[in-house]
């Protein structure tokens, strides 16, 4: 009996028959990965430089966190927080330890982790500062992504992710990003928890505020007694040159979001970091999540931060992301209108050509050996793994100069 070897569009015929249409992806069907590299089932090699949006920092399939992970799956995998496991105090006590933060409170995913951070905002809103109850407010800005939960599409400023899927979620107010007088007026409200913010904007197409922003806003947070929550679910973890981003400015978030690279890839792990006054005003039975705080989790994110630390990629990170952008900015094409970024978060903002758009660049530089997508139609994010070395950046450089051309 013999069988026939699926194609490419074997794979994505299957998808588009079985599968709900809630992502249009880059027409690419990946098979394996190994650092910075992924491979399709036809054996062609590509440079990831999408890292699973930031989620493969440590690289695809890194040793260290593969045998972390396949030796605890031996052992045990989930008890569930109905039962103490002998793995959960040793991460809790190292991510700690690690962010500097006396409590962590473990979830699965980003979006998850956010939500936590609403509930302990709003906890301490009420136990703590003394906001009349259900008149708790948080302020967010505008172009966020923090997630596609129902409370979290209720301030989104994104069609695409609200359109359709109301009523929300009440209790938040949007200003603009990176203007510190809307800040300051909306902090005027004594109702006023949090302010949840992402040091760089993501999802809106790697917008990185103007020097001094973060910094700002937390001494604004810290008079009016708000709390500052930062989501670093992409930006955190080594990818823009520092440990976290608010670390740029030296800013210590009272509430820290994390996700994404804290499995390396591996798991959906996320947690939420806070100091006792603010997580211990959430009591047991009101928070929590049958995988939170998994043993094979607690492994796995305990060696995707070793490899973070003993790799040094933050450094790694800051060093090759300057060569990056420098590189970038040196290629001569109409369709580069700006380059911008911080580490190895990157974008190059798109102008249309000849009809041709953002897509189109990334259908080229797939056909050239690297893959990378689109957000909001006009923008590419460029983010490879942290272990990526200058000789592959340089190579990498020369991949997109060659496919731009091809639109000269």
């Amino acid at each position: 009996m013999t069988t026939t070897k699926m194609t490419s569009h074997d794979y994505m015929e299957r998808e588009e028959k079985y599968g709900a249409h809630n992502y249009h992806p880059l027409p690419v069907v990946l098979e394996s990965g190994e650092g910075v590299f992924v491979y399709d089932v036809e054996g062609k090699r590509y440079f990831d430089f999408l890292s699973a949006y930031s989620a493969v920092n440590q690289g695809h399939c890194h040793p260290v966190i593969i045998n972390a992970l396949t030796e605890q799956a031996k052992k045990l995998t989930l008890t569930s927080r109905a039962f103490f496991n002998s793995v959960l105090g040793e991460y809790e006590e190292y991510v700690t330890k690690y962010f500097g933060y006396d409590k962590v409170l473990p979830m699965n995913s980003g979006a998850e982790a956010d939500e936590t951070a609403i509930k302990l905002t709003r906890k301490w809103a009420y136990k703590v500062k003394g906001i009349p109850a259900n008149q708790a407010k948080i302020i967010v800005c505008a172009e966020n992504f923090h997630g596609r939960t129902t409370t979290i599409v209720s301030f989104s400023t994104d069609p695409q992710s609200y359109a359709d899927f109301g009523p929300f979620t009440p209790g938040f107010e949007v200003i603009p990003y990176n203007d510190i007088p809307a800040l300051e007026k909306a902090l005027q409200d004594p109702n006023v928890a949090g302010f949840l913010v992402e040091p760089i904007q993501g999802e809106a197409g790697v917008f990185v505020p103007d020097e001094g922003y973060l910094k700002k806003a937390f001494d604004l947070c810290r008079k009016h007694n708000v709390l500052f929550i930062a989501d670093e679910v992409q930006t955190g973890i080594a990818r823009t040159g520092k440990l976290l981003a608010c670390d740029h400015e030296g800013v210590r978030p009272d509430i820290l979001i994390l996700g994404k690279a804290l499995s390396g890839g591996v798991l959906p792990i996320s947690a939420v970091l806070a100091d006792d006054y603010i997580m211990l005003t959430i009591k047991p039975g009101e928070h929590g999540s049958t995988f939170g705080g998994n043993p094979l989790a607690g492994k796995v994110a305990i060696a995707a931060l070793e490899v973070i630390k003993n790799e040094k990629l933050a450094e790694n990170a800051e060093r090759l992301g300057k060569i990056l952008r420098d590189g970038l900015r040196s290629i001569h094409s109409p369709m580069i209108e700006l380059v911008r970024g911080k580490g190895l978060l990157n974008a190059i903002v798109i102008k249309p050509t000849n009809g041709k758009e953002a897509w189109d660049v990334c259908l080229a530089m797939r056909d050239n050996g690297l893959l990378a997508k689109p957000t909001h139609q006009h923008i590419i994010r460029l983010a490879p793994p942290l272990v990526i070395n200058e000789e592959q950046i340089h190579e990498a450089i020369e991949i997109i100069k060659k496919s731009l051309a091809q639109f000269a």
